[in-house]
């Protein structure tokens, strides 16, 4: 009997024992190929020599030092790349221990440049439905997802919400995407104009949608309207690029591809590809400035921020990153990546969809194509194509409840930017094999 909490309380997981570059493996010895990043974390793969020798020259140094004391060169450093490899004046860098812990910085930090700009009374925020936005009371409470909300419901604020930007499910049939980006917008200035735009403290989204719906992007111009609206209200927009930044999508910053610049960014995950636990918090110039000239101080503070061997990781990855010319590789094998699922996949009974950008890709499983009809979500379907995945040695990171917390089922894959085509074959041959395991798994008998 373990004594190690698991997220399956009636299941123990393989123990991972080794990992190297696209595979992992377990004690009885079986490998599997990574093809999600675990949770579109690992983008550099496992055991790369070069980040774990940038993380032991740092132990030798400096392991630890509270920000409440010091600040490190390594951590000035990463702040200054991210900055000046960020959009627009997003200049201002505050390092965390993760993706929920960067959201509830930005929560924080959003309210408190409204307190010391005068306007206390704006507490609301906005977000989307089937938005997720992490797992501590106030992430958990600005996401979107009913099923992981419900338990914890009157401990969490009050959000305000309008719907995603979902072509597939909710733009009506026959209906120009200009006309269902414009209708969405609408929804999200009326929402606005309904709580009052003097309450408001800003808009909270992911670029391209990640766990909860399966790599989603926006239709074209929603992130400029988005950014309109905020301007026009004086709203603050949080871009969340927990999952589906630092290179995932084939630019640095997801919302690059969007030509806008929100006024926070939240980073995690690919942040540090999975060597250190780490996240981060960009900043426009104007938002820290205003707190400089007033308080002096942002309240808040863990105690693991900055931390040097976290840093020294990150910072490791955005030099790899760059050196190996790995965005430019994610776009061409994301263009690969795609064609091989539609080839695979673009005809099968049950994928109703293939989506994505760069190697951030999803299929939405459906029950009957021609109606969108989904799958008896008491029969987890998603549980099962990642149960038969592992069988066939694949890791892929499927969900439930894509359509609203209950209904739907998807599939999201994330593998690492070193993936050769090969490696992207043997991806969508595994997962073939898996998810018809896992349809006959379901099926009566």
């Amino acid at each position: 009997m373990t004594q190690l909490i698991h997220r399956n309380l009636r299941q123990t997981p393989p123990a991972a024992v080794c990992a190297f570059g696209m595979y992992v493996r377990d004690g009885e010895g079986k490998t599997y190929l990574d093809g999600s990043g675990g949770a579109a974390v690992s983008s550099l793969g496992h055991s790369h020599p070069d980040v774990l020798a940038a993380m032991q020259a740092q132990l030798k140094t400096t392991a630890y030092a509270h920000s409440g004391f010091f600040t490190t060169d390594v951590a000035e450093e990463l702040a200054a790349r991210l900055a000046a490899d960020a959009p627009g004046d997003l200049n201002q860098v505050y390092l965390v221990s993760g993706g929920s812990e960067a959201i509830e910085t930005s929560l924080k930090l959003a309210r408190q440049y409204f307190v010391e700009s005068g306007e206390p009374g704006r507490r609301v925020f906005l977000a989307r439905r089937q938005s997720y936005h992490g797992n501590t009371l106030g992430a958990l409470a600005l996401g979107g997802n009913e099923w992981r909300r419900k338990p914890f419901e009157p401990l969490l604020m009050d959000v305000a919400r309008v719907s995603p930007c979902y072509e597939y499910r909710e733009r009506p049939a026959g209906q120009d995407v200009n006309q269902y980006t414009a209708d969405l917008l609408a929804e999200l200035e009326q929402k606005i104009l309904d709580i009052g735009p003097k309450n408001v403290i800003g808009f909270c989204a992911e670029p391209v949608v990640g766990a909860t719906l399966g790599a989603v992007p926006p239709t074209p111009g929603y992130f400029k309207g988005v950014r309109a609206l905020c301007d026009r209200y004086g709203m603050l927009f949080i871009a969340d690029e927990v999952m589906c930044g630092m290179g995932r999508t084939g630019t640095l910053y997801a919302i690059e591809q969007e030509g806008v610049v929100p006024d926070i960014v939240t980073l995690g995950k690919g942040l540090a590809a999975g060597y250190q636990p780490v996240g981060a918090v960009l900043v426009r110039d104007h938002i820290v400035e205003r707190l400089r000239a007033g308080s002096g101080v942002f309240q808040h503070g863990h105690t693991y921020n900055a931390h040097p061997v976290a840093a020294a990781a990150a910072l490791a990855v955005q030099k790899l990153i760059q050196r190996d010319c790995l965005l430019g590789a994610v776009t061409v094998r994301g263009a690969t990546f795609r064609r091989m699922l539609r080839d695979a996949f673009g005809t099968h009974p049950n994928v109703g969809d293939i989506r994505g950008r760069g190697l951030f890709l999803g299929l939405e499983l459906v029950q009957d194509r021609d109606t969108k009809r989904p799958f008896d979500p008491d029969l987890k379907l998603h549980a099962a194509v990642k149960q038969k995945a592992m069988d066939c040695g694949l890791m892929v990171y499927p969900m439930g409840g894509t359509i609203d917390g209950r209904r739907g089922d998807h599939i999201l894959l994330a593998p690492p930017f070193i993936a050769t085509e090969a490696d992207l074959g043997q991806i969508v041959a595994r997962l073939s094999d898996g998810l018809a395991r896992a349809l006959e798994a379901i099926r009566p008998s």
